[in-house]
């Protein structure tokens, strides 16, 4: 006889879903970004075809924007496709409309409804409902500055790499160059490699070309410019050599535009009253930067350690004075990718990592970190607690995040850094660590005595 065996139908939870959703940007319209055409969507109400389709020239977006000023609408979300939104971002931020900015993975369509109409329909519904949150940009006046130093960038790039074909080409005629000089297009070397082109062959008389200050004997510049030198490796060396000269005058000509552009920016000190303290000792700066930087900031994030004026001058860049747009300092490390990153499943954190990001900001804090490991100092001890804890990557995330803390705190209240001495930071870990041990022993039941008290009771 079979056993009747009673099925239980779990009952599935009734989930309420409040369909009035409150409209909080009522006058919002949305873009669909595109190379060669913009798609634009703006309340049903307002217009009979509330979607229209623009072209990209800058005619084309002074009539779309025309056309939402009489649909009348002030918020504009849209996509960050690309360089596609800049021409489009700047021109309606200028006309007075409050433009969002969005990341891509916050407005992903329904899958199998993949059209432009429907995208910038969707993300003008988002936005009406106040589901979208815009990615950060300084204002417009610091994104100036943050475009040179950006293509200075690129500049110093493109001239590293001709740097490297000089390297490749001196050794492919086995002239060891590298070997004598500690930097080949310092004044010596670029005063040897002018000679070979110009076609000196003499090792003697192009060893007498280095500087008085070369630590390498004249000997032995003579024989290292002893090489074999073909017709084909000449025409590479001739190549890069003009092309790293070109390039040091475009860096220098960028760095004079960068410099006025700097000039531009808005005070945020008065010198008079909030003179610029004395350099920290130790550190190479640019004066003329250091107390541009300081004016234009409203302090001097030079002296932090390890933070120099090409970190400054990034964070002047990338985010400005104002921090107004993270509420907190976890906010601003959140952004910059140094804070972890939990993903919590069924009340399990499976992973803490920190989230990949492209900032540029957080590249140069974790530069910054790695100058630490020899610094006597309370962050270069922290470091050295944390990568011998962690491991070498993990403590240069971890100071960098400690350095973004600092910088954050800085801007926000206006302080001068005060620096912490290395005995201090060392006694304050030690009092950390054992108050740490009491209460593990006190949690078992014992009491830590300290050894001199301990030997006057056994006495």
């Amino acid at each position: 006889m079979k056993k009747s065996i009673s099925k239980r139908k779990k009952s599935t939870p009734k989930v309420s879903i409040d369909q009035n959703w409150s409209v909080l940007n009522p006058n919002a319209a949305g873009i669909d970004l595109g190379s060669r055409e913009h798609w634009v969507a703006v309340p049903p109400e307002r217009e009979a075809q509330s979607v229209r389709c623009f072209g990209t020239t800058t005619p084309e977006l002074e009539a779309l924007a025309e056309w939402l000023k009489k649909c009348q609408v002030s918020h504009v979300a849209m996509e960050a496709t690309g360089v596609y939104w800049i021409p489009v971002y700047q021109l309606l931020e200028r006309k007075g409309f409050k433009v969002l900015l969005v990341n891509a993975r916050q407005i992903k369509n329904v899958s199998g409804r993949k059209t432009d109409v429907e995208d910038c329909q969707w993300i003008q519904r988002l936005h009406t409902y106040g589901l979208l949150g815009g990615s950060f940009r300084p204002a417009d006046a610091y994104c100036v500055v943050r475009s040179l130093v950006r293509y200075r960038d690129e500049l110093i790039a493109g001239s590293t790499t001709q740097v490297q074909h000089l390297q490749k080409a001196l050794l492919q005629m086995n002239v060891q160059l590298r070997g004598v000089l500690s930097d080949i297009c310092g004044e010596s070397g670029l005063a040897i490699i002018g000679a070979i082109l110009q076609g000196q062959r003499d090792p003697l008389k192009m060893a007498a070309l280095a500087h008085r200050r070369v630590k390498s004997s004249r000997e032995q510049l003579a024989q290292a410019l002893v090489g074999d030198y073909r017709s084909e490796h000449l025409f590479v060396l001739q190549m890069a050599y003009e092309l790293y000269q070109v390039y040091q005058q475009k860096i220098s000509r960028c760095e004079q535009e960068l410099a006025a552009a700097l000039e531009r920016l808005p005070d945020r000190v008065n010198l008079q009253e909030r003179p610029l303290a004395a350099k920290p000792k130790g550190k190479k700066l640019d004066p003329d930067l250091r107390l541009n930087l300081y004016r234009k900031l409203g302090v001097d994030l030079t002296a932090i350690e390890s933070i120099g004026t090409t970190v400054a001058l990034t964070v002047a860049t990338e985010v400005g004075p104002d921090l107004g747009a993270f509420p907190t300092e976890r906010h601003f490390c959140s952004w910059l990718g140094l804070s972890p990153d939990h993903r919590i499943t069924g009340g399990r954190i499976l992973s803490s990592h920190t989230r990949r990001v492209a900032n540029r900001l957080s590249d140069a804090l974790r530069l910054a970190a790695t100058s630490l490991e020899h610094s006597a100092s309370a962050l270069g001890a922290f470091y050295r607690r944390m990568k011998r804890k962690l491991g070498a990557p993990q403590a240069i995330t971890a100071t960098a995040h400690k350095l973004a803390r600092i910088i954050y705190r800085l801007l926000t209240h206006g302080e001068a850094y005060v620096r912490q001495g290395l005995e201090e930071y060392e006694q304050k870990t030690k009092a950390r660590a054992l108050k740490a041990i009491q209460k593990t022993a006190a949690t078992f039941g014992f009491k830590l005595v300290p050894q001199e008290s301990l030997a006057k009771v056994v006495s």
